[in-house]
Formats: C-alpha cells, structure tokens, sequence
C-alpha cells in the first residue's frame, strides 16, 4: 500500500461539515450508492441509487433526489425521479444546462443506463444496456418522460447506426459538464465506457470514451476510445482554451492509481493520456473539479491501493500534470464521490461511507493556493 505519501497533510487549510443525506435502509432501499451532485447558485441537487436487495448493482434500482435550497444547510426528503420497474436504472449523471435558448431559467438534465442482465452476463454477451436522460424545467420539482438515446452513443448488436459489438455500457457515474467557454460553448458532455467482444484477462474489453451533444441534447456524438486497455468509470472536466480532461478508473487491479486524458478540441479526441502515479487509487470510481477563478483542480477518491477507504482531497497547480495531497477527509471506508463549487473558497463532497452504510455530505472550506 502507497498510503504513507498522504501522511503529511495540509490540516489547517480545511474544515468540514457532515450530513447524512441518504442511509442504507431507509424508505424500503437496503442500500444507497453512485453519489452525484450538482448546483445553481444556492440550489443543490444530490442524487443516489436506491437498491432495494443489497448493494449489488443489479436488480430492482432507483434514481432518488434530494434538493437543498440553502447552499447544503438543510435538504428536501429523498424522492424517487427515476424508476424502472423491477429492474436497473442506474449511474445518475446529471447536469444544469444554463446556455440553451429554450430554457432561459436553466433546466436539470438527469443521464442515467439501464440493464436488463448483470454486468457479468451484459460482458458475456447477454442481455442489454441502455441510455436516457430526462430534464426537469422546474429545478427537481417536475420531470420529463425519459427520451432514448442508447442508438447513438450505444453500438450493440441492436444499433442501426454502427455494430463495435459493444456490450456493457455506464455513463460516468457523478456529474456532467456543459461547456461553457470556447468554440464549443454549450456543449454537453458525458463520459462514458464500455465493453468490446467477449470479456478479457485483467478487464483488457473495457473501454472509456466520451458522448456529446451541440444542440442540447437534440443529438448526439461519441469521441473516439481510449485505447488504454481497462479504462473504465470516469469524470470530466473543463479547462480553458479548448482543453478537457478526463480522470479514469482503470478497473484491473494492477495499476494501483488513476489514469488522466487530454483533449485539445472540446474532448473530440484524444491528445495524450497516462498514468498519474500520485493519484494512488484501488478499483474505484473518484471525482474532479476545476475552479477557474484559481486555476486549480481537485481530484477526491480513495488514496489505499488495497482497499475503498483514505478518501483524500488533491490539487493541481498545472492543470493536471502533477499532484499534491492536501488532506485526509475520511480515514476509513469511503468509496465513490463526486465534488461541486459552493463557492470560491468552499467545496461540497459528497461520498460513499461506512461500507455503504451512508452517503454523507461535507463543507470543506479551502484557503486560496500558495
């Protein structure tokens, strides 16, 4: 285990707040899991998948919400937004469009896949995942049917646009981007991955890639793939001057950290990608922001190579090319995240903890960088 790196913490920068926002047990759902968080102004959006037989990620699956209209001070009662009936509806993915010309109040865009097999069994070559998304023009209050649009960011044996004998399929999980400076400007982005063919030693079928959309969700387009073997669950995030970055869930266990990517054209292609050694990371999705006030960039995830747990908060100066740990934010069991600005000095985390037990919301309230 590469946990002695994060020894040396920054403590006195950061203080927290804890909230509860959903706990395994509650409102018929033996587990909450997949965190996502987004926000306008001091509204707050938190997602999670309600599982109703235990933790495993198929079966009879939900999308809840919960909204806050006080920055994260207080918070509505979790409601059900997304239900499949007794089968998955998972990876909550959401997004506030506030550039399209329709919605001049902004509208909530909720990216979700469904399935109708496991995992194992999609990868194998049965059963069927697929893609929707619906949007509430109210801020949560109301929602849209779901509209489809697994035929062109999905090429199973089912699409008539194009066949890669792709078979799984998962949308980030944690939050989306609308673009919101250079050529592309209002471009929705998600990540995505997949698997090709039949399944492979170390998880060699699985591969990241990213879907979007120039005209608000009307249609869509997908990148090319990473051609990193393994790439898995990932998050976005843009940078200036046409630039974004993807942080990647590499899902063998082999590379013990995380996997950064770049694109010089909106995430169109892929400039480079590699390994970010200092990102020490087990199996496990994490989170990643930018703060162009300060030109810095967060990652949160686990820091144990080994286990789910040592959620830790790091910083880029550089845009990505290095890391630095700046505190420790939970020392035991933590799992998946994603982060949001509350403000320029303040970041809201919420993460999965006390072995699935919980899914909690912290302040964390951050002095400007050196």
């Amino acid at each position: 285990m590469r946990v002695s790196l994060f020894i040396l913490f920054i403590c006195s920068s950061i203080s927290a707040q804890y909230q509860t926002l959903f706990q395994s047990g509650d409102l018929g759902y033996e587990c909450f899991r997949i965190p996502a968080i987004v926000g306008s102004g001091s509204k707050l959006y938190a997602f999670a998948e309600g599982r109703k037989g235990g933790c495993g990620d198929f079966g009879d699956v939900d999308i809840l919400l919960r909204i806050s209209n006080n920055g994260g001070k207080s918070w509505t009662e979790p409601h059900v937004v997304v239900d499949n009936g007794s089968l998955q509806a998972g990876n909550p993915t959401p997004v506030i469009d506030v550039l399209n010309p329709n919605f001049p109040g902004g509208r909530l865009m909720l990216f979700y896949n469904t399935g109708t097999q496991s995992e194992w069994e999609t990868r194998s070559g049965n059963g069927r995942r697929k893609a929707f998304y619906k949007f509430s023009s109210d801020l949560g209050i109301s929602w849209s049917e779901p509209f489809d649009i697994s035929n062109e960011v999905h090429f199973d044996r089912f699409s008539t646009i194009a066949f890669n004998d792709a078979r799984t399929f998962a949308l980030g999980p944690g939050h989306a981007i609308q673009l919101a400076t250079g050529s592309k400007k209002g471009r929705i982005y998600l990540p995505a991955n997949h698997s090709l063919g039949d399944p492979q030693e170390n998880f060699a079928d699985y591969r990241s890639y990213g879907i979007y959309s120039d005209d608000f969700g009307m249609s869509w387009e997908v990148t090319q793939d990473l051609t990193a073997p393994s790439s898995n669950e990932a998050m976005a995030v843009e940078l200036p001057e046409n630039e974004l970055l993807l942080l990647v869930r590499m899902q063998n266990n082999r590379d013990h950290s995380k996997m950064i990517a770049r694109s010089l054209d909106n995430g169109s292609s892929w400039k480079e990608y590699r390994l970010a050694p200092e990102l020490t990371s087990p199996v496990c999705q994490s989170s990643i922001i930018y703060i162009p006030e300060s030109d810095q960039l967060y990652h949160l995830g686990p820091a144990s190579t080994e286990k789910r747990e040592q959620l830790t908060l790091w910083r880029s100066s550089d845009r990505g090319r290095s890391w630095n740990a700046l505190e420790l934010i939970e020392s035991g069991f933590a799992a998946y995240s994603d982060i949001i600005q509350l403000s320029n000095t303040e970041l809201g985390v919420l993460y999965e903890s006390e072995d699935y037990g919980k899914i909690v919301f912290k302040r964390i309230a951050i002095k400007p960088a050196d």
